[in-house]
């Protein structure tokens, strides 16, 4: 259980930091098994968490076993035999016995767990009691104890770890048992007294014995909160930092007038909302402050964010800025650049479009144009970014679904002017736990408000046996001279998945149900030219229906489409539901969303069912969130933030508000962490973050 004496112990971190292949039982070879688990040191060992545990501390006797009941039993193994039943299965059953009597633990068509039970065994089952011609535990869960394996005894908590193939939780158990004993009382405490006294958390050593090795579900509870608390302040306090850098700097005080006002409200054709007004005003209240707007303007689909944006560019160039306006897709760039056209045909606004698909010499021409100020505002995707764009004098970043990008990204165009604004803007309905993680250093705008005249979308469930009737109601649309999407999840079939595709049902749909309609075809590994051609064909009308894949879901603006189909509906998510349903209802016509699904669990029937109940984003974002959690809710993007070990945000929210709400206090009374106090959790949020949210003067 010793550590070898050639590893120096000279102070208790040094410790932490030896090589887990230093632990008894260890060595260098099984050390590279802990390796691809991410443990390489003794501290990682410490800080690698169990993802559940067994309740040993309710063991019963095989006497009190009911039948219907489920029950934990402890005893030894009296007898293990196969026989076939009647309808040609094969049974396994494993005798157990304690002093009380004997149960058979009996578990159908797996004759190879016959090889892991031998009489005289130490076993624990778990599972629920039936009777044949003598009493049973049908399909329990089992654990074998053999000598002192993992040391587990009745009465225990038992930790089950997230373990490869080629580790055994009985060894890793015993290993982890000889790190905690050894080297709990070495880690540091790095959160501050106050804020331990504060929120009455238990203290760090005590934490780690009790996450591994806890004597009561109480003691667990415990250590499992001040462990989510430390995860997330040190998340909150990085964004509180970030906040506070952007704060600090100096920015530019635009000057936004009531003539300017006058002059901007007469280049916008409609009434603005409320909600709009609203927003507005917190944004010109950025704009004239001397810092740095840092806006998240979230608003579903249609409510009018396109108009805000216009807002704070017009404001920005009559101030004799440049404003550069960054989206993800060449199409939705293309179609932004058009809507802002319109809008501004009547100032005397210079502005340019650049995409990755712009010719070299027309590409040059913009690049130099930007580079001495000949344009005021630059519309573009990544190609923004790259370094031999540069701007005369850039006040102004909008970033259209922010989502789509990275931080970096962000951070990237924002460092080719002095300090601009930044104004982000999505029509993904961001749930507010994950709002104050992902964008926790934003400042936050919401537009809760449909412009007048929108009649919301009719979403429709298909079950297989309505969908006759579907196309039949799609042709009645199309014959009133309304457009329709069909959506698909894939481009071509495939043999690894049982779906349809995009290129095959077009051409199905085309030959067998909508013979005499033109049909077009979109998909994402069409060249840029032929998807924007497709696009624009469509929008001009020259097809009555475009089948695509999920390609079109941001963006993209067809006010004659009244039918969203969306085929294998039960394989997307909700949000890319609701985004694919936001392309439809855009005119004054009512629409329909036509969900062809035939979900096989509990998780797909749930989305398609809040589909048909809600057309409010933040609701289905909300439902999204609780079904599917963070980590796939914007896909596998890395949004700057570090992965979360322990903490769920979506159960773990109100220790989220209360460690969000220490981090800021503590960033305002220490905005430099320079007290002596705060060293050592300002190291932990350095190493935690490094550069990935360019935390200033820290």
């Amino acid at each position: 259980m010793l550590v070898t004496e050639s590893i120096p112990k000279t102070t208790s971190q040094s410790a932490l930091n030896q090589s887990v292949q230093y632990l008894k039982g260890v060595g260098p070879k099984r050390s590279e098994i802990f390796g691809r688990l991410g443990i390489h040191t003794i501290r990682d060992m410490l800080f690698y968490f169990p993802r559940d545990y067994k309740d040993r501390t309710r063991i019963q006797k095989i006497s009190e076993a009911r039948i219907g009941a489920e029950i934990t039993l402890h005893g030894k193994v009296l007898g293990v035999q196969t026989r076939m039943a009647r309808s040609r299965k094969n049974i396994l059953e494993v005798f157990v016995g304690d002093e009380t009597g004997a149960i058979a633990a009996t578990w159908f068509n797996q004759p190879f767990l016959m090889k892991k039970f031998h009489v005289g065994d130490t076993v624990f089952l778990q599972g629920k009691v039936g009777a044949y011609k003598y009493l049973q535990l049908l399909n329990p869960e089992y654990e074998i104890i053999r000598g002192n394996d993992g040391d587990i005894k009745e009465g225990s908590i038992i930790p089950v770890y997230p373990l490869t193939g080629q580790m055994s939780q009985a060894y890793f158990r015993k290993i982890m048992k000889d790190a905690v004993h050894l080297f709990a009382g070495n880690v540091d405490e790095i959160l501050p007294k106050e804020i331990i006294k504060k929120n009455q958390l238990i203290f760090i050593h005590s934490v780690i014995k009790n996450i591994h090795f806890p004597e009561t579900f109480e003691n667990l509870k415990n250590a499992r909160f001040r462990l989510v608390y430390d995860e997330l302040f040190t998340l909150e306090l990085a964004m509180a930092l970030r906040r506070r850098g952007i704060k600090e700097e100096t920015g530019i005080s635009f000057r936004i007038g009531a003539n300017v006002d006058s002059h901007i409200r007469n280049l916008i054709p409609f009434a603005l909302t409320n909600a709009q007004e609203r927003v507005i005003t917190e944004i010109t209240e950025d704009m004239r402050s001397g810092k740095p707007m840092n806006r998240l303007l979230q608003g579903d689909v249609g409510s009018g964010k396109t108009a805000i944006a216009i807002y704070a560019i017009l404001a920005t160039i009559a101030n004799g800025y440049q404003a550069a306006f960054m989206a993800p897709t060449e199409i939705l760039a293309k179609q932004h650049f058009q809507t802002l056209q319109k809008y501004l045909q009547h100032s005397h606004v210079r502005i340019s479009l650049l995409s990755g698909d712009t010719n070299s010499r027309q590409r040059k021409d913009n690049i130099e144009q930007i580079k001495t100020g000949q344009v005021d505002l630059v519309i573009g995707t990544h190609a923004l970014i790259e370094e031999t764009v540069k701007f005369n004098q850039l006040g102004l970043v909008v970033i259209d679904e922010q989502h789509k990008f990275g931080v970096v990204q962000r951070l990237k165009l924002k460092k080719k002017g002095p300090c601009p604004d930044v104004l982000i803007m999505t029509a993904t309905p961001i749930p507010r736990t994950l709002s104050l993680t992902l964008f926790g250093d934003l400042d936050v705008s919401i537009l809760d408000e449909m412009p007048p005249g929108r009649t919301p979308v009719k979403t429709i469930w298909v079950t297989k046996d309505k969908e006759k009737g579907a196309y039949d109601f799609i042709k009645g649309e199309i014959a009133k001279g309304r457009q329709v999407f069909i959506v698909y999840p894939l481009v071509e079939e495939s043999e690894n998945f049982d779906l349809k595709s995009a290129v095959t049902e077009a051409r199905k749909l085309q030959q067998e149900v909508f013979p005499t309609r033109r049909i077009g075809l979109l998909h994402g590994q069409m060249k840029p030219a032929e998807k924007d051609k497709v696009m624009m064909d469509f929008k001009e009308k020259r097809y009555d229906i475009l089948v695509s894949t999920v390609i079109i879901e941001v963006g993209i603006d067809i006010p004659n489409a009244t039918v969203m189909v969306i085929v294998h509906a039960e394989r997307f998510g909700l949000s890319q539901l609701h985004q694919l349903r936001g392309r439809i209802g855009r005119g004054s016509e009512q629409s329909y969303c036509l969900l062809f699904g035939n979900p096989n669990n509990y998780v797909s029937s749930e989305r398609l069912k809040i589909m048909t109940r809600t057309n409010d984003g933040f609701k289905v974002a909300e439902m999204d969130f609780r079904l599917r959690g963070p980590g796939e809710f914007f896909g596998t993007r890395q949004h700057g933030l570090p992965g979360l070990k322990i903490s769920d945000l979506m159960k773990d929210f109100p220790i989220l508000k209360k460690a969000r709400n220490d981090a800021f206090e503590l960033v305002t009374q220490d905005p430099q962490l320079t007290m002596v106090t705060h060293h050592k959790i300002r190291q932990r949020v350095l190493e935690t973050f490094k550069d990935r949210l360019e935390l200033m003067n820290i």
